[in-house]
């Protein structure tokens, strides 16, 4: 997918579509991660027989939207395969060994924002194999697909660009740094992961460094996919729910 993707190649659309991509090219990037935390919310009332069925609301939901807007995103540009799937694995692997370092040195706590503390309840605990293995396999799905897309698409495509300049991020290029948008983005993802927040922080320092050094939300949304992938494999490998 380029810039300027052909039209032609993606069909039509609705004109009402067409004209609001076009004249709200932040919603464009933000809505699928939108429509995603919304149906979590909403899915994570669901009962507990038919959580699967509330995963899989999320990552449909949020797919659907990235799917629909798809001919109106930058060009995604280049996947760089090979070192993705490298970097993805680093990550995951450095997303446990820090989050154990920080445990260690009392920092691993919940973000104070968020009350409580992190729960590592066994997931498999009063529910059938077959009820266990279907939510684990959405997990996982939603996980590794859905969520690298409208995540990158939100943080590295909309919001390191947006703390640039808000008004006009569209024409900031893709990978831009400055010191701002680096620390600013890296520094909110705590509310979004908040029983980790400490080495979220480091992994955002990371993504967004890889994202200058590419300039590809593509390749972000291989390494991201692959770091939450090769972290679940882990989870369930060695049965340490607390990164469940």
């Amino acid at each position: 997918m380029t810039e300027s993707t052909d039209q032609s190649s993606l069909g039509t659309e609705p004109a009402a579509l067409e004209r609001f991509a076009r004249d709200r090219p932040d919603l464009v990037m933000v809505a699928p991660y939108m429509a995603y935390l919304l149906f979590m919310m909403v899915g994570g009332k669901f009962p507990e027989a038919y959580l699967p069925w509330g995963l899989a609301l999320r990552g449909l939901g949020g797919f659907t939207l990235f799917w629909l807007f798809r001919k109106h995103l930058p060009g995604l540009r280049k996947p760089h395969l090979g070192l993705a799937i490298v970097m993805g694995v680093l990550c995951a692997a450095g997303w446990v060994a820090g989050q154990k370092l920080f445990d260690a040195v009392g920092l691993g706590g919940r973000f104070f924002l968020f009350p409580g503390v992190p729960e590592a309840d066994d997931p498999r605990v009063g529910i059938s194999a077959v009820s266990w293995w279907s939510q684990a396999v959405l997990r996982i799905g939603v996980a590794s697909v859905t969520v690298p897309i409208v995540e990158e698409l939100f943080w590295r495509g909309f919001l390191l660009r947006a703390l640039i300049d808000w008004h006009r991020f569209e024409k900031v290029p893709l990978g831009t740094f400055t010191w701002v948008s680096f620390l600013g983005t890296s520094l909110l993802s705590m509310l979004q992961h908040p029983d980790n927040w400490a080495i979220s922080v480091l992994c955002w320092f990371a993504f967004n460094a890889l994202m200058y050094w590419k300039k590809s939300l593509l390749f972000l949304m291989i390494v991201h996919g692959v770091t939450n992938l090769a972290l679940y494999v882990y989870v369930i490998a060695w049965e340490d729910w607390l990164f469940w």
